[in-house]
């Protein structure tokens, strides 16, 4: 990964940033981790992870800011799709919404890309990350810088840092339409 200027990071929660972190940190990148999720529910399960990437910044001494909670207008743009399955058109939506909002933030405060680890968990679908990064950044002029946090050593990076350091690790996404479904979309 490269870039010139300062990165921002959206992470989802410390579990799927831990070792990107650990990485960019070692790597002697200019960053700072971006707390976005409305996504997450219930509110204390929210708080929950905010204060695990809070912990996770804190060991690494990276700026970590936390944006709006705000859960209502998250549901009310993802209600027609709550019947989606995982890596459905509601999960491609959730991704391009934080992410527009993210790149908004780093616009207006001097960030010189966006970048997110949302592709980690193997729940997830990187290139569908990756596509709706573009369309966020098609619309804010953000460049999204594309990372891998899964191959290359990075899932047994994170796994063990998850160990090591003793971090929550959720059994879904966050999303209450993941977890009312019964589906486990885990990190």
């Amino acid at each position: 990964m490269s870039s010139t200027g300062k990165i921002l990071l959206l992470s989802c929660c410390a579990p799927c940033s831990c070792a990107v972190i650990k990485k960019l940190h070692e790597d002697g990148a200019d960053f700072a981790v971006a707390f976005y999720n409305p996504n997450i529910h219930p509110t204390a399960e929210y708080i929950r992870r905010r204060d695990e990437q809070q912990k996770l910044c804190a060991i690494w001494d990276i700026e970590f800011i936390e944006m709006e909670y705000d859960p209502e207008n998250w549901l009310k743009a993802t209600l027609p799709y709550k019947d989606e399955p995982e890596r459905g058109a509601r999960c491609s939506l959730c991704f391009e919404l934080r992410l527009q909002k993210v790149m908004t933030y780093a616009k207006g405060h001097g960030f010189a890309c966006v970048t997110s680890v949302l592709g980690v968990s193997r729940w997830k679908n990187l290139s569908q990350v990756n596509a709706a990064a573009a369309a966020a950044s098609a619309k804010t002029g953000v460049p999204y810088l594309e990372i891998e946090g899964r191959k290359h050593g990075m899932q047994e990076a994170r796994l063990a840092l998850i160990k090591e350091l003793m971090l929550y690790n959720q059994d879904y996404c966050g999303c209450v339409y993941s977890r009312h479904n019964g589906k486990s979309s885990a990190a």
